[in-house]
């Protein structure tokens, strides 16, 4: 067992979990958050009514879906943010042993 857990420790695994394990929880707060009370919010100052996943523009025939691009950019940097500062906030960093 005290192989096992100095493996982990040496390979930062436990950070990586850690990281995997608050992103994909966090993930679906975020996407309520982003999706339920920003998005729309973004949307009006834009001049899209339905949101800001709606907000587009036309090049020709094209349609430019920047509004989409823009939430799911918002929604990485909330979700990157959170997992950082749940992280530092618990010292989950110090549990990697330095190489």
């Amino acid at each position: 067992m005290k192989g096992f857990l100095e493996f982990v420790r040496e390979q930062g695994v436990v950070g990586l979990a850690v990281g995997f394990i608050l992103g994909g929880a966090a993930k679906d707060v975020v996407n309520s958050l982003i999706g339920d009370i920003v998005d729309p919010i973004l949307g009006l100052f834009l001049g899209a009514t339905e949101g800001l996943n709606s907000a587009v523009f036309l090049v020709g025939s094209a349609e430019i879906r920047y509004g989409a691009f823009l939430s799911t950019l918002l929604d990485f940097v909330v979700v990157a943010a959170v997992v950082y500062y749940v992280v530092k906030g618990f010292g989950f960093e110090k549990l990697d042993k330095k190489k």
